[in-house]
């Protein structure tokens, strides 16, 4: 997987004058949730008990994931010297967390479970991909770009292993269609919207779902060109069974372009 290190990053080429301030409170939530993947692998150490060699791989990837967030962190405390991360952090881990105690995958199967994954990385991968191509900020950049090809390769890890235990598990095309599209709705759940509070609002304010969702996501969607909305539709296609190329592509990047389009101008009109 990703060979970089918080250490290899040219973190001298930060350049505050280029360091967006809508971008800044995204990176901000964004770090809670991706340095929260202990919590990940505790719950899918546990959902793959019985299978050792996946929770080998798991132990790698959350160690990834974790890196992603201190590196992000790290780049938001740059950008901005009056945040604290571990204040924010620990008041993220306060008010959300994961089924920990789950002794079966919530989504009815490991195969289903891997599944859900996959569209995880699509999206996570699709969303830092945008982000890098949207700042200006040289180690943002070079961060956003590291993170982006971590999150195509936990796809593959994640891919690979489903298809593993797809012949087990009896998961048809329309199971792995309904779980996928479940997971995709799932994006819009208290998780980022409570990361985007705890991150950026202050230590009396009360927490507002709704309004937390929609300030995250009026500074997310607008950042998505095409071709991320394009490679992100042919990953969730090939994860369902489908042909990740030709016209359902195209329908659907067109579709998921006008979605996003959609909300990003609805958020921004309510002044989220």
């Amino acid at each position: 997987m990703g060979n970089w290190t918080l250490e290899s990053i040219a973190w001298d080429r930060f350049d505050s004058s280029k360091v967006d301030p809508e971008i800044l409170r995204n990176i901000k939530a964004a770090a809670l949730v991706e340095r929260n993947g202990g919590d990940y692998r505790r719950y899918l150490d546990r959902v793959f008990a019985d299978d050792r060699s996946f929770r080998e791989a798991v132990e790698t990837w959350a160690a990834e994931e974790v890196k992603h967030g201190m590196a992000l962190g790290r780049w938001a405390g740059l950008a901005d010297p009056t945040w604290d991360f571990e204040a924010a952090f620990a008041r993220f881990r306060s008010g959300y967390s994961l089924p920990l105690d789950a002794a079966a995958s919530v989504r009815g199967s490991q195969a289903g479970e891997m599944m859900a994954r996959c569209i995880v990385e699509t999206g996570t991968s699709s969303y830092y991909s945008a982000l890098r191509d949207a700042t200006v900020e040289p180690v943002l950049k070079e961060i956003c770009g590291n993170i982006a090809g971590d999150e195509f390769r936990h796809y593959k890890l994640f891919f690979d292993h489903m298809h593993r235990c797809l012949a087990r598990d009896g998961l048809s095309r329309w199971d792995r269609l309904r779980i996928g599209w479940g997971r995709l709705a799932e994006s819009e759940d208290d998780e980022l919207a409570y990361a985007y509070f705890a991150a950026n609002a202050p230590a009396d304010a009360d927490y507002d779902r709704k309004r937390s969702k929609a300030a995250y996501a009026r500074r997310a969607y607008p950042l998505y060109r095409r071709f991320h909305v394009q490679r992100a539709m042919a990953m969730v296609l090939k994860a369902v069974g489908l042909s990740s190329t030709g016209r359902l592509n195209g329908w659907l990047t067109s579709l998921g372009l006008w979605f996003l389009r959609r909300q990003a101008a609805k958020f921004t009109a309510a002044g989220a």
